[in-house]
C-alpha cells in the first residue's frame, strides 16, 4: 500500500513539473508572438504598404513593444527545457548556457524603440524605425530563436 502511494505520488509530482515547464514554455512563446503582432503584423505591414499608414495603430504598437521587451528577462529567467507543443518557433538552450549575453541583447531593442518613439511622422520615419528595431531584435533571434517547423 505504501508502495502505492509513493509511486502514485512521485508520478503526481513529474506530471506537475511538466505541466509547470509547458506554462513557462507558453509564457514565453506569448510574449514573443505578441511582440511579433506588433512589429511584422502592424509595423512591417505599413512599411510594405500591405496595409495603410495608420499614426494611431503605429503609435499602440510602438508602445506596446516598449511594455514588453521590459518583460523579456523576467519570461525567460526560467529555462523550460521543452518547447510549446506546435510551435514554429522554440528557444535555444544556449539561453540558458549564456544568459548573461541573452541578457545583453535586450537593452538594446529597448533603447531602439526609445530612439523612434514619438519620432514615426509617416511611412518614411516608420520604415527607418523598423529597420532599427528589428536590427536589435535580430542581434537574438540569430542565436537563440529555433526554428522549429
Amino acid at each position: 500500500m505504501m508502495r502505492t502511494i509513493v509511486v502514485v505520488g512521485t508520478l503526481l509530482l513529474g506530471a506537475g513539473a511538466v505541466v509547470a515547464q509547458q506554462e513557462i514554455a507558453v509564457q514565453q512563446d506569448n510574449l514573443m508572438r505578441a511582440q511579433a503582432k506588433h512589429l511584422y503584423n502592424v509595423v512591417l505591414k505599413m512599411v510594405k504598404g500591405e496595409i495603410p499608414y495608420n499614426q494611431a495603430a503605429v503609435n499602440t504598437a510602438i508602445k506596446e513593444l516598449e511594455e514588453s521587451v521590459g518583460k523579456i528577462a523576467t519570461v525567460f529567467a526560467t529555462n523550460p527545457k521543452e518547447d510549446v507543443v506546435d510551435a514554429t518557433y522554440g528557444s535555444s538552450q544556449k539561453i540558458w548556457q549564456n544568459k548573461p549575453d541573452f541578457d545583453s541583447k535586450i537593452p538594446p531593442v529597448a533603447k531602439a524603440i526609445a530612439d523612434v518613439k514619438g519620432k514615426i511622422k509617416d511611412k518614411a520615419s516608420l520604415k527607418v524605425a523598423y529597420d532599427s528595431i528589428n536590427a536589435r531584435c535580430n542581434d537574438c533571434h540569430e542565436i537563440y530563436r529555433l526554428k522549429l517547423k
